[in-house]
């Protein structure tokens, strides 16, 4: 293997103590865990791959000692033994070696240690003496930041998430497990899964063909449901909600970034009170429809769903909010309207594609985090609409917008397709598809693809399965009106509406 070429910007690392100057405290440091680790690695052949994964060369305080360790490193990455002799030379030819003290140092090392006994325990104290130090340094660029008047403060804060983050991601390793604990947690899945009558093994969307085909969603997936706009993708995240937390409840959190959680509210109450939206906006009801309203938004009062509609919310944001719901709310599901109004916490990217795929990745790595799935809706490209014919419209993976990385981290695709919006009214094999909605399975990690046929009133925002019987106004007419009159005159009176439940509210979202 040839040896890598040196960067040059090595060479400018400063010693860490350089720094002191500019605080009042010593920085966190370990000299003598240094000096042992070093040495113990070049006694010990089995030592390096212990501690490989724990440190890197700014892991160490002193800089003679960064060095070292990036001659170490070295010559791991080359397949070459590492001892005394290996590790000098390579400094050698790297121009480390006088730096570092030249070969009486190194042999120093090596004097009091004699085998590699305890090598992670002491190169975990490295490893957190160094992060101390990154958030002494970070709070530092902060605070000095916070002090220029010329700054920001909207992008100053962006900046220190984003820093922040940044730390955390790489300093959160999870060590490997072996595959007995992991294969009786799955085999105590499947005895859950075989004991529910609905044979499902995750959380019921509420539609049964597409619970069928994908036994529910679960844990740690990340879900993608695209669609062009006006297709409905926001009506189906909520009737999924009232699926989940209103009928099951199931708790479960909405993050909107395009509406406000009134304006999400409202259209909440239209699908579950199949009341026109335009009605629930002005307030302009029939008795019969204030009689529907008292009815049946008592359904909504007490429903473990939170939401917030935090506007441009940050990934890091999103990770901070969802830590904390699922702690104290015990939140099972995490939905997003959508993911390409968020941003990546002030992070600097080449291009928004970049930045897309940041988004995607860190959605991902959440849901693993948190084993709860996330849903997060997706907007498509144009190239939908310069096709022609029903088959043309039909959406594909490579329409989902601004990101391939979507679809390579999503475990899940989903697509809503309505063909009555683009006046097709038959699906070519003579079905008739006025009011109904494809739901397109187009990547499954763990099953099977394929469509789901759904119902779609548009008037009420609401997707429900075909085979659902659901009162419409509009066709049972005055009969209808009649009957809902009649609950109304033993139910509560027009205007008359229970106390909302008392719910915890742990993210100071508003809880419907």
């Amino acid at each position: 293997m040839s040896i890598p070429e040196k960067k040059k910007s090595y060479k400018t690392i400063k010693p860490l103590a350089s720094q002191e100057e500019n605080f009042t405290h010593v920085q966190p440091q370990a000299l003598d865990f240094e000096k042992v680790v070093l040495g113990a690695v070049m006694v010990d052949s089995d030592a390096y791959p212990m501690i490989s994964e724990m440190l890197i060369p700014e892991s160490f305080y002193e800089h003679r000692n960064q060095l070292v360790f990036h001659a170490v490193q070295t010559l791991a990455i080359e397949s070459k033994p590492i001892d005394v002799l290996t590790v000098t030379n390579k400094l050698k030819e790297l121009g480390d070696l006088e730096e570092v003290g030249g070969p009486y140092y190194i042999a120093q090392l090596c004097e009091n240690v004699n085998s590699s006994a305890h090598i992670e325990y002491h190169a975990g104290i490295i490893a957190q003496k160094y992060l101390a130090r990154q958030l002494i340094s970070y709070t530092s660029r902060v605070q000095t930041d916070a002090f220029d008047e010329t700054k920001d403060v909207e992008e100053l804060m962006q900046e220190a998430e984003a820093q922040l983050f940044e730390i955390s991601q790489h300093n959160q390793k999870k060590d490997y497990t072996q595959i007995d604990p992991v294969i009786q947690e799955a085999y105590n899945m499947l005895h859950q899964a075989a004991q529910r009558t609905d044979g499902l093994s995750g959380i019921a969307s509420g539609f049964h063909e597409l619970d069928k085909m994908t036994s529910g969603w679960q844990n740690s997936d990340l879900i993608i449901i695209a669609a062009r706009p006006a297709m409905g993708k926001t009506a189906f995240a909520l009737t999924m909600a009232k699926n989940i937390a209103v009928d099951q409840k199931i708790p479960i959190a909405l993050f909107s970034l395009e509406m406000s959680n009134v304006q999400l509210v409202n259209r909440l109450i239209t699908n579950v009170c199949q009341i026109e939206g335009n009605k629930i906006r002005s307030g302009q009801l029939e008795p019969y429809e204030w009689s529907q309203l008292d009815l049946k938004i008592k359904d909504l009062y007490g429903a473990p769903l939170y939401v917030d509609d935090t506007p441009s919310l940050s990934i890091f944001e999103l990770r901070t909010k969802a830590r904390r719901l699922v702690r104290e709310a015990g939140i099972k599901m995490i939905m997003i309207d959508y993911l390409q109004l968020m941003n990546a916490s002030g992070m600097k990217f080449g291009s928004r594609q970049e930045e897309v795929s940041n988004i995607s990745r860190s959605l991902k790595g959440l849901a693993k985090e948190l084993n709860i799935p996330i849903i997060a809706l997706s907007q498509l490209n144009r190239g939908v609409e310069q096709r022609e014919g029903n088959e043309g419209k039909r959406p594909q993976l490579s329409d989902l917008r601004e990101s391939g990385a979507i679809e390579q981290d999503a475990d899940m695709v989903l697509f809503i397709h309505r063909p009555e919006y683009y006046h097709i009214f038959d699906d070519g094999k003579g079905h008739d598809v006025r009011g109904k909605a494809q739901i397109i399975i187009a990547k499954h990690r763990n099953g099977g693809v394929g469509d789901v046929l759904l119902t779609f009133k548009s008037k009420y925002a609401r997707f429900q399965n075909v085979d659902d019987d659901i009162i419409d106004p509009d066709e049972y007419g005055t009969e209808h009106e009649s009957k809902m009159n009649e609950i109304g005159s033993v139910g509560n009176s027009v205007g008359e509406l229970p106390p909302p439940a008392s719910i915890g509210n742990p993210m100071d979202a508003v809880p419907y």
